[in-house]
């Protein structure tokens, strides 16, 4: 049951980036920028990793346009420019990078990169949980969402001292009797690659 839901989720997620992707083709550039960045729901900061799927738009370029994997090397193949470096980098930053070397045949590139699938973001769930480990992270995947793809509480886990630890070292407590109870819910934080809930 559980891989059906991240078929038809990733379904889901794959047939809203074709939609954008067809919005930055054939609208206006400003508007289909604001446009992806209010539907597509990659969490803020995102870096680029191994295996993410990009999609790579070259405004009235429909030949430059193109979806790419990033390799296990970290870098992707781009028309025209060869291998560049794409794992480690922002989506934005990749998207400057490609928009400065296309200067040299098109003018005045206009380039947008969206992460159609980050399979690289990762975030673990450990402590009193049915099924504690590694988990791939979907855009927008709250703490709650993090607890039920863990299974739920085992019997002895403390509800009210729940953390989420971040990579950068950030801890936020997270008190799910009080979520349980519709209280707090600005707990439920949206989780970011790299965060592991502790639930002691």
């Amino acid at each position: 049951m559980r891989s059906f839901g991240c078929a038809v989720r990733a379904s889901a997620q794959a047939a809203l980036v074709s939609g954008i992707v067809a919005l930055l083709i054939t609208s206006g550039w400003v508007f289909a920028q604001e446009q992806a960045a209010r539907e597509l729901s990659t969490p803020s900061g995102y870096v680029i990793g191994r295996t993410d799927v990009l999609q790579i738009v070259v405004w009235k370029e429909p030949d430059l346009t193109h979806e790419v994997t990033v390799r296990l090397d970290g870098m992707i193949t781009v028309p025209l420019l060869g291998d560049l470096q794409a794992a480690g980098r922002a989506p934005k930053q990749l998207a400057e990078s490609l928009a400065k070397g296309l200067e040299r045949y098109i003018e005045a590139p206009r380039v947008a990169v969206v992460v159609s699938q980050a399979t690289s973001a990762r975030f673990y769930v450990v402590g009193q949980v049915t099924s504690s480990g590694e988990f791939s992270l979907s855009g927008g995947t709250t703490v709650l969402q993090g607890l039920a793809l863990a299974g739920g509480f085992k019997a002895f886990a403390k509800l009210k001292d729940i953390v989420v630890i971040q990579k950068n070292g950030t801890v936020i407590p997270f008190n799910f009797e009080r979520i349980a109870d519709g209280k707090d819910i600005s707990q439920n934080v949206v989780l970011n690659p790299g965060d592991t809930i502790v639930v002691p």
